[in-house]
């Protein structure tokens, strides 16, 4: 490795305190950082744009503000603030990791990556990340944005997801023992700002002397990726059942995907149309002549339609009025069908 390449921290930096971005969960220079504006960041970001998390978490620090007010929340408000951010299950380790604060560590982020790697919902990147950003330890940390620069740097010839291992060895040279916070943000700024998937704009980069993949001429095609297979396809029916103004909510099993969130009920899922298997009552459905169809990591997914009215009890969810629908925290999926039965019908 050569001295260039060796010496990214000194440039890096200088760039950063000329070009950081202003992001409502940043400190401004020469503040000290929230540590909980900077955890919640971490995870909100997690596979989510900065522009889509700007306004969430704005409206999310002003509901609960601190360790203690989110370790008191309600979960099912919690799992509606958190509709449209990706995981549920992130927002249920908030939650968890937050009551494990208030009960068990005086209402403050302990400030080690092993310490907090003992939290619920804390891997190694969101250890790392809060570690050396909130209390400025030296940590490796390597986000989407820090692996394409890192990968770039040193022209990592090894394939995702198995090259990530030289890649976090090849950041860790890199990160300096002063200033790892700003190091970290500094890196995920250049990503998102000049080391771009697509265009790298390397006459602006301030490291691009050193970079490998530059002078090879070929700077996006790294990192490495393997050919994406083709995700299944799945089928599946929601199940709009109406009575008096209302329309019958489900909450979703804990684990699994969209755990413990309200729903419209479904049937299986499964490589046909499954029909009314698994219809939430024995009525008169009426199947749509639209659907809806969604992408989740591991599969796609298309969603008949079946509405029907009842003026019988049914044993199972909650009966939500229609029209204050958009307050109970239905996921993406499930707003999506919500939308196409009440213009339809």
């Amino acid at each position: 490795m050569d001295a260039k390449r060796r010496d990214v921290a000194a440039p890096l930096l200088d760039w950063y305190d000329r070009n950081r971005r202003d992001l409502p969960w940043r400190a401004k220079a020469g503040e000290a950082p929230d540590p909980y504006r900077v955890w919640l960041s971490e995870v909100m970001l997690q596979q989510t744009t900065v522009a889509t998390v700007r306004p969430r978490f704005s409206a999310w620090i002003t509901r609960w503000p601190t360790f203690a007010a989110l370790a008191a929340a309600d979960e099912a408000d919690v799992m509606a603030a958190w509709a449209g951010l990706g995981y549920y299950a992130r927002a249920r380790n908030l939650l968890a990791a937050a009551r494990v604060i208030a009960a068990d560590h005086g209402g403050a982020l302990p400030d080690t990556e092993a310490a907090l790697r003992a939290l619920p919902g804390f891997g190694d990147y969101t250890a790392a990340a809060v570690a050396a950003i909130a209390f400025g330890r030296r940590a490796v940390v390597v986000d989407a944005n820090v692996e394409r620069v890192v990968a770039r740097l040193f022209a990592i010839p090894d394939p995702l997801p198995g090259g990530r291992r030289a890649i976090r060895a090849a950041a860790d040279t890199i990160t300096p023992d002063r200033r790892a916070g700003d190091f970290a943000q500094a890196m995920m700024d250049l990503g998102s700002a000049i080391c771009t998937p697509r265009r790298p704009r390397c006459l602006l980069c301030p490291i691009a002397d050193g970079c490998a993949a530059r002078s090879l001429g070929t700077p996006e095609t790294f990192p490495v990726k393997k050919p994406k297979a083709a995700r299944p396809h799945r089928h599946g029916t929601i199940f709009w059942l109406e009575r008096d103004g209302a329309v019958l909510l489900v909450r979703r099993p804990d684990k699994g995907l969209l755990g413990g969130m309200r729903a419209l009920p479904t049937g299986p899922w499964g490589d046909t149309p499954p029909g009314l298997a698994g219809a939430p009552a024995v009525v008169d459905w009426r199947m749509l002549d639209e659907s809806v169809s969604h992408g989740f990591t591991h599969f796609t997914l298309d969603l008949a339609l079946a509405v029907a009215r009842t003026h019988h009890a049914v044993n199972i969810g909650e009966w939500w009025p229609v029209d204050r629908l958009d307050q109970a925290g239905l996921p993406t999926l499930f707003a999506k069908a919500a939308a196409v039965v009440r213009r339809r019908v």
